[in-house]
């Protein structure tokens, strides 16, 4: 079997990844303190391959049809299958990985890895743009958007780039789709829906529910009006 997990960072994916691992899941080798596997530099470079073929329409409005329609770049699957080499190479039998760029490729992923078990993981935006992440920037990764001089704007609008590549993304046959306050406050039950996804136990962690409604305290803006339809949609209340 082999997983990975769709999230943006600062989405708390590291808690699943920690779980998998604790549950006998191989995760790759080294791993950062946020649980990826390292080192990225494969990675990002893949993605901007992958970016290369995204069109910006405006209004926060991208075209995938072309990497939706197409095979994977040959350059980009020479990197992924680099960067991989610790879970390829494995003989684990249960086997993924954990880098939040993965999600700036998620279609491509699927394509190279059609039996492939995806954890769609979302949390709040409102908390996930409260701290900086390498995917702040997305011209970093060669995907064109409306440019801001609010560091805020910026994490939101790869929020809603991510979460709208992830839409556009047809669903493959294994997905599960968590949300991080769920695994916070309802991690029995949430736990429960993996050991049935992916058919064997999983190992239970401590989490923080400081974690959950920073930013109800954080100073400065989080709120942004293109967040409020996806909000409603992943069951958070405005």
């Amino acid at each position: 079997m082999l997983v990975t997990v769709i999230g943006r960072g600062h989405s708390g994916t590291r808690a699943i990844s920690n779980t998998l691992s604790d549950s006998g899941i191989y995760m790759g080798a080294p791993l950062n303190k946020s649980w990826d596997l390292i080192p990225p530099e494969k990675m990002y470079e893949a993605c901007r391959i992958f970016g290369n073929y995204v069109e910006y329409k405006g209004n926060l409005s991208w075209d995938f049809s072309r990497v939706l329609s197409m095979q994977p770049d040959k350059e980009f699957v020479r990197l992924i299958e680099e960067y991989l080499g610790s879970v390829l190479n494995s003989d684990a039998e249960n086997k993924g990985w954990k880098i939040p760029e993965t999600t700036l490729c998620y279609p491509w992923i699927l394509k190279m890895f059609p039996e492939i078990y995806c954890i769609h993981w979302v949390r709040d935006p409102r908390d996930c743009i409260l701290g900086s992440h390498v995917t702040d920037d997305l011209r970093e990764f060669n995907i064109d958007y409306t440019l801001t001089d609010n560091p805020r704007e910026m994490r939101a609008i790869s929020w809603k780039y991510q979460r709208e590549l992830m839409k556009a993304t047809p669903e493959p046959e294994k997905l599960i789709k968590i949300r991080f306050e769920d695994m916070v406050f309802e991690q029995d039950k949430t736990l429960k829906r993996l050991e049935d996804f992916l058919g064997m136990p999983m190992a239970k962690i401590p989490m923080r529910t400081n974690s959950v409604g920073r930013y109800k305290t954080a100073e400065g803006k989080y709120m942004f009006d293109f967040f409020a339809e996806d909000i409603k949609e992943c069951g958070y209340e405005l």
